[in-house]
């Protein structure tokens, strides 16, 4: 059945759309507002502009701004694909005239869709997956502010303080519960060790004894006061309190990934195998959509998650393999930090780390060797919905 193919470059506010038939001929060509019935009377043009024929629509971005516009696609029984954004790009360069426009952006496209058999379909998430990629989202940005926050506490710290900077972990709770109450030299030499000792002790601060006598001990080492220590440090116990609620936050966020995760039917299947928790997991989860429905192999598992290596042979050289370009990022990571745990806790992963590591592997090159076999076998449970045993189950003879 002949067919048309409608390319969408998304915005914020916008969207402009790009319909083409099998020619390349353009039907339509329209900038619509992001607004439920501005997105419903584009649908219905497209519609009345095919003549029956079947639309295939074609995004640049699969979630955030576009999300109204999927949703209304995917409710109307729509066909959608993803092409990303960097492809867009790399492509625009083969087209004619050096301007960029969101008609032009659209039309490369849609004219992607019309000849590329490669392109990733976007299909509707569970309502899970949906909540777990939100949470995930939202516990990713807690981590980013909270690592941004403790680098400026650290940096000013270091301004008024610096040997307890050096002696102190602030990436722990003990020591931001420290610094929310004593930030100077002078106020650690007044409360001195014994009683230092017995506040944080009152506020549940574990190594209560060993933290105390490492701040005091830094105090000992600086009897000189820095210009501005009075509001450097109120500076301190402003930001220290700030970590403290980041941390407060990430906690309850992680809680609520971890009890929606394991509503998910794959969630016992995922945490079977050694080094997934719920936090890699429910990432795991997001990043496939919820399901493997999209990977027909392991083999195509392996490629999007960026652990299996890319041929780059050219003229006589053949066999030469490089690191991937183009992968999920978090999913890598996934993966990788996986297999990295599971080098410790599982005794079949340690044997083919060691086994690697014989070879003359590095530790890096073992870790994502160990990660592309891992992804056979989690590729394989799932199909099959089953757990993962040390044990492999017998096969019938």
């Amino acid at each position: 059945m002949s067919r048309i193919w409608a390319g969408i470059d998304c915005g914020k506010t916008h969207h402009h759309c790009v319909a083409m038939d099998a020619d390349g001929k353009t039907l339509l060509s329209r900038r619509v507002a992001n607004d439920e019935p501005e997105l419903l009377q584009l649908l219905g043009d497209v519609l009345d502009t095919s003549d029956g024929r079947e639309v295939t629509w074609a995004l640049d971005m699969t979630g955030g701004e576009p999300g109204l516009l999927i949703a209304v696609l995917i409710n109307h029984l729509q066909e959608l694909l993803y092409i990303p954004g960097r492809m867009v790009n790399r492509a625009s360069d083969a087209y004619r005239g050096e301007g960029k426009t969101d008609a032009r952006d659209a039309r490369i496209i849609a004219d992607q869709a019309r000849m590329r058999r490669d392109l990733r379909p976007i299909r509707p998430g569970d309502e899970a997956t949906i909540e777990l990629a939100l949470l995930t989202s939202r516990r990713i940005d807690l981590v980013a502010e909270r690592t941004r926050t403790i680098n400026r506490l650290r940096s000013v710290l270091t301004s008024m303080f610096p040997a307890l900077e050096r002696a102190v972990e602030l990436t722990n709770a003990g020591p931001l519960v420290l610094l929310t109450g004593y930030q100077t030299p002078a106020a650690l030499r007044r409360i001195g060790l014994s009683r230092l000792t017995t506040w944080l002790r009152n506020r549940k601060v574990r190594g209560a004894e060993n933290l105390a006598k490492a701040a005091v001990e830094a105090a000992e080492r600086q009897h000189t006061a820095v210009a501005g220590e009075k509001v450097i440090a109120q500076m301190v116990h402003t930001l220290a309190r700030e970590v403290m609620a980041l941390n407060e936050k990430i906690a309850g966020t992680e809680k609520l990934i971890e009890g929606r995760f394991r509503e998910h039917e794959l969630a016992e299947i995922v945490l079977s195998m050694p080094g997934m928790g719920p936090k890699l997991g429910a990432e795991f989860l997001v990043a496939v959509g919820g399901s493997l429905d999209a990977f027909s192999t392991a083999d195509r598992l392996a490629a999007f998650g960026g652990v299996a290596p890319a041929p780059h042979d050219s003229g006589k050289t053949s066999g030469n393999l490089r690191r991937p370009q183009r992968y999920h990022r978090r999913l890598q990571h996934d993966f990788y930090t996986s297999a990295l745990v599971s080098s410790w806790s599982d005794p079949n992963s340690k044997r083919f780390y060691d086994r690697k590591r014989a070879e003359g592997k590095s530790h890096i090159q073992a870790v994502l060797a160990l990660a592309r076999r891992r992804v056979n076998v989690l590729w394989a449970l799932i199909r099959d919905r089953r757990c993962y045993q040390v044990e492999p189950p017998a096969t019938a003879c």
